[in-house]
């Protein structure tokens, strides 16, 4: 068995394959990447058994023969990025069981392998919902939420980002119980009924990495298991979280008696500076509002103090509320117009945070107690 390719072939495909793939693995197959070659076309196969990825590279002269291997995913990685540009590799094994042998120029490398028949991989029937749409959008989506998702919460819906197909929309939203993002992108064709999906987090997080052509399509199909990702470069798979999520709009407040346009770059300035002497632990910052005056301090145990004042619009009752300053941070930055609206409504309310062109993306942040 032998293929031959060039570094650059490879290394592309590779990358999107060795990020689902990880070191430290319960089943030692699971460290592995399949290669697979077949009429002068490879792919390239990675899975955790929760999230697959194949790979795809075209267009191999001089492959002509099939071939399957599987080769320990990270050190191929690291030994094809190592290699010089344009380096030409050959990857000979002589019977299934050896070690397969990796030459480039003087450079000779040796690697276990596994019998591909143990490789396993993630089957799905019955896809339920199909629709196109372009991959900077889709991208987009979930930049503007991914980071509400929450980390190892015992409400293992939450660890997932749900997406909403409904009418000619596509929403995303994510929660950790402390804040939430709600995002959509219009679709050209209506879905076929409502439905919900929830997406586990690091199928989102890999899949922001994959979609790297802004210009490109991707093809998005759900089953009842499982929700795949597909432009001409990879497919990508992942089971879904099998739970109901929350009903997140009644967490969205329906009318807010204090509306704050501030500019959105000097404002996640302000908070950074702020955000320096508080707590590592708690992150508060107190926000004290007051007539054309927006205060915001922070302190630590240390008894050090930052303040900050900003000039506002506003001339209502005075007020004082604390907020996680890093979720106040995340969410500015994720907005992209000039200005940001805060919305709010007492000390015990949630505030949003929003564009003043658009109503999505919005982010709901919860109050704290300082």
């Amino acid at each position: 068995m032998q293929i031959n390719l060039t570094r650059e072939d490879l290394l592309k495909p590779l990358s999107y394959v060795a990020g689902v793939v990880e070191r430290r693995q319960t089943l030692p197959v699971l460290s592995f990447v399949l290669l697979r070659l077949q009429d002068g076309e490879m792919t390239l196969t990675g899975t955790d058994l929760e999230i697959e990825v194949i790979a795809k590279i075209k267009g191999l002269k001089g492959n002509n023969a099939s071939a399957e291997i599987a080769l320990p995913a990270r050190k191929l990685f690291d030994i094809c990025r190592a290699l010089p540009v344009d380096a030409e590799i050959n990857i000979k094994r002589e019977k299934e069981g050896d070690k397969a042998t990796i030459k480039s120029g003087k450079s000779r490398f040796a690697l276990a392998t596994v019998p591909v028949t143990d490789f396993p991989n993630i089957q799905s029937q019955q896809w339920e919902q199909a629709l196109t749409i372009s991959q900077g959008n889709l991208k987009s989506l979930f930049e503007q939420t991914h980071f509400c998702i929450a980390q190892q919460d015992v409400r293992y819906y939450l660890n997932g980002l749900l997406l909403e197909f409904v009418d000619k929309k596509l929403r995303a939203v994510a929660t950790d119980g402390h804040r939430m993002a709600v995002s959509e992108i219009a679709l050209e064709k209506s879905n076929k009924g409502e439905k919900q999906v929830i997406v586990p987090r690091k199928g989102i997080q890999e899949m922001m990495r994959l979609l790297d052509d802004p210009d490109g399509l991707v093809e998005i199909q759900i089953s009842a298991n499982h929700f795949r990702a597909q432009t001409s470069g990879f497919v990508f798979t992942s089971k879904l979280i099998d739970g109901r999520y929350p009903d997140y709009t009644k967490v969205i407040p329906h009318s807010q008696s204090k509306l704050l346009k501030l500019p959105r770059e000097a404002t996640r300035e302000t908070l950074g500076r702020v955000a320096i002497l508080s707590s590592e632990k708690y992150r508060g910052v107190r926000f004290s509002l007051s007539d054309k005056s927006l205060q915001i301090t922070a302190h630590n145990p240390e008894q050090e103090e930052a303040q900050e004042e900003v000039n506002v619009d506003y001339s209502g009752e005075a007020m004082e509320i604390g907020f996680n300053v890093n979720y106040m941070i995340e969410a500015i930055s994720s907005l992209r117009s000039e200005y940001v609206v805060f919305g709010l409504n007492d000390p015990n309310s949630s505030c949003t945070l929003a564009s003043p062109e658009a109503r999505y993306p919005q982010y709901v942040i919860m109050p704290m107690r300082l």
